[in-house]
């Protein structure tokens, strides 16, 4: 199998912009193969001197060769189908919670924990995840994830006995094990496979992959387990439910080893075509972090994904006692609201994705949408308690199109505040902070909810949103692939037409081939 360069191509300065890296030492030193060159316009049969401005950035940057392949659709579907495995088992206990309380006779902070031991286990498992990543190439990655939640899925199937909590509990683990090897994958997945002018909408289909499973996990699990007092016949629904999930995580893990590929054997972008030049042994995974977290607008968005995420976190686990808090024997339709709340979210990221696309105003759209969740959070808060579930549906889907709607946006906006550094890393420390917010939210708007209500657990979760808001607001905007890309396109055109956009080039007529570096 080929090794993955790409990622381990994008490392740099993040002092400097994606232009100002490209000029600086570092940057040739990391790539020897875009030393300086003499390049023949082709047809025209002109050469740039030295002199012009334009030139020399030309020089630095060969047009390479790049090319969109079909399959990238299907590499894109395979990794979702994945994704949303993945995430229908994460809400699949909590959203009948009430059920699985009684099966197992358990209190409520244990199913809680079901749900947070995805949050938990990713902590620890984030590093090393990366390292397999810059190491072994995401094909890698993917398989391992997809074996794990494969084997956890069949764990599963065995507990469906009230006697064997720990089993479920040991099963959801390993689940969520393979969450680690899949949450921080879109960003990369569409940089490797993608034009430029379809990243984010790519990245934002990849994280729907996710919020589907999660949409799944809301709707199947209350219309599979029906809230009866037999403990056979419960336990006979249960183990349904487990061998359904089962065998969809098994044929996914088939179809990752058969169809899978690391990328394409060219690439679709200038930019990476120049990151795949680098050599891998210029790389220091140690260094690239040390980088982020030196780059200080990176850090703000990390704070602030982490709040807004964290805050999704804890609605989606704390959903079904919220709903049944105030509606009784409501459990199917606090499995609706959920699904409401994420199908408006899949619609949000997919417009989010399409929009910066066309616009690519990272900044504005990340901190309007950030505000409009703040707002959303408010009115489902206000509006939970009055008695009627058709507003619960309204409010609950205006949460999720904002609040779901950010996680693409956070992910793209971070790659193009680190550009050149690997966007499996950046994503992979949004995803870290996102986990930490969310396992203190849900402990804490969980202990708030029982001693308070649910008015005041949503209001706490109002708060940091609120911060959130305006933390955003001071994140200075570095687009730094944009500009990269913007460069590369430039140089390439200056070559081409033999125009020297600084007005100082000199013109040689020259007949001799380019140079070798």
């Amino acid at each position: 199998m080929p090794q993955n360069n790409t990622l381990k191509g994008h490392r740099a300065n993040p002092e400097l912009g994606g232009e100002g890296w490209m000029w600086s030492k570092a940057g040739m030193d990391l790539a020897p193969s875009l030393a300086p060159q003499r390049w023949s316009p082709g047809p025209l049969d002109r050469a740039f001197s030295a002199g012009s401005r334009w030139g020399d950035r030309a020089k630095l940057i060969p047009k390479a060769d790049v090319r969109l392949y079909h399959r990238r659709w299907l590499m894109l579907f395979i990794f979702g189908a994945l994704s949303a495995s993945n995430g229908f088992a994460w809400l699949q206990y909590s959203i009948i919670s009430n059920i699985f309380m009684k099966f197992y006779n358990i209190d409520a902070l244990a199913i809680d924990w079901l749900s947070m031991i995805y949050l938990v286990t990713y902590l620890p498992l984030i590093l090393p995840v990366l390292w397999l990543l810059h190491s072994k190439g995401v094909r890698d990655v993917i398989l391992v994830g997809s074996a794990f939640n494969c084997i956890g899925a069949w764990i599963k199937v065995g507990s469906a006995s009230p006697s064997l909590f720990p089993l479920t509990f040991f099963g959801q683990f390993v689940t969520a094990v393979a969450s680690a090897y899949v949450l921080g994958i879109p960003s990369y997945l569409a940089s490797v496979w993608f034009s430029e002018e379809e990243l984010s909408t790519a990245c934002s289909i990849g994280v729907l992959g996710y919020q589907l499973g999660i949409a799944i996990g809301f709707l199947v699990p209350p219309v599979l387990v029906p809230n009866v007092d037999d403990m056979d016949e419960l336990a006979h629904h249960i183990r349904i439910m487990f061998y359904i999930t089962a065998g969809v995580a098994t044929f996914l893990f088939v179809l990752v080893v058969f169809v899978f590929q690391e990328r394409p054997k060219l690439p679709p972008t200038q930019s990476q075509a120049a990151a795949r030049s680098i050599p891998p042994e210029h790389y220091s995974y140690t260094a690239s972090i040390r980088r982020l977290l030196r780059n200080k607008p990176f850090i703000l968005l990390i704070v602030t994904y982490g709040l807004n995420v964290g805050c999704f976190y804890a609605v989606g686990t704390l959903l079904n006692r919220m709903i049944i808090f105030h509606y009784p024997g409501e459990e199917v339709n606090a499995g609706r609201i959920g699904l409401t709340l994420v199908i408006a979210g899949m619609v949000g990221s997919l417009i989010c994705g399409i929009w910066l696309d066309r616009t690519k105003t990272y900044k504005q759209t990340t901190l309007a949408v950030y505000l409009m969740s703040l707002v959303g959070m408010i009115v489902y808060a206000a509006t939970l308690s009055l008695g009627h579930l058709w507003v619960v549906f309204i409010t609950g889907g205006a949460l999720g199109f904002f609040m779901t709607g950010y996680l693409p946006l956070g992910f793209e906006y971070a790659v193009e505040l680190t550009y050149p550094e690997s966007e499996g890393t950046s994503s992979g420390l949004l995803n870290c902070s996102a986990q930490v917010f969310g396992i203190i939210f849900t402990i804490a708007q969980g202990k708030i909810i029982d001693q308070f209500g649910t008015l005041e657990g949503n209001i706490f979760l109002c708060v940091f949103l609120l911060i959130g808001t305006i933390l955003t607001g001071l994140i200075k905007s570095d687009l730094r692939r944009q500009n990269a890309n913007q460069q590369a396109k430039a140089a390439a055109e200056a070559q081409m037409s033999g125009q020297d956009y600084g007005a100082t080039a000199l013109i040689s007529q020259q007949q001799t081939p380019p140079s070798q570096a």
